[in-house]
């Protein structure tokens, strides 16, 4: 098990990190393509175009009135990530992608946090992904780091499951002979 010094010192660096970056880009954003419209990169793969984001991801929740806003967007998150951190510190955890999991959750539950508290309620949104058939909302560096803490703690999770199953017959190899 990791120890408590470690497990602070490892989600503190992550918060940061994520932290950093996303406030970097959002302020390069705001600066560069506020009011330039959509920028097409790598093939049009990639596009940069700069929204104000009242709501949530795709906008839910935008047109709700402000107050409302203020909870769902601002108190909960504030409540749901003090309880992840609370997790970590306290109870610990020996799981690595666990701990990165909640850790860059953490960092971009607050990117987003700070936009909201220093931006009267509205999210930085720049980034857009699509190829010929789908296309992504449009997100910030935060989104990001929220989607890969995601994706940690699910192949924390389906690490776990294996191990809490050995293979079947089937699955061994054989022996070799010698």
């Amino acid at each position: 098990m990791f120890s408590r010094g470690f497990r602070i010192a490892l989600l503190v660096l992550i918060v940061l990190m994520n932290i950093g970056c996303d406030q970097a880009t959002k302020v390069i954003a705001r600066s560069r393509l506020e009011g330039r419209g959509t920028i097409s990169l790598a093939g049009n793969h990639f596009l940069l175009h700069y929204v104000e984001n009242e709501g949530a991801f795709l906008s839910l929740g935008a047109a709700l009135p402000r107050g409302t806003r203020t909870v769902i967007f601002i108190a909960f998150p504030v409540i749901v990530l003090g309880i992840m951190i609370g997790y970590i510190v306290r109870k610990g955890t020996s799981n690595l992608l666990l701990l990165m999991g909640f850790s860059f959750i953490i960092g971009g539950g607050l990117g987003n946090l700070i936009d909201r508290i220093t931006r009267a309620g509205h999210v930085s949104d720049f980034m857009i992904l699509r190829n010929r058939w789908l296309s992504s909302g449009i997100f910030n560096f935060a989104d990001l780091a929220i989607l890969v803490g995601a994706l940690l703690l699910l192949a924390s999770s389906l690490r776990e499951e294996r191990g809490k199953h050995p293979p079947s017959q089937a699955e061994t190899p054989a022996p070799s002979k010698p």
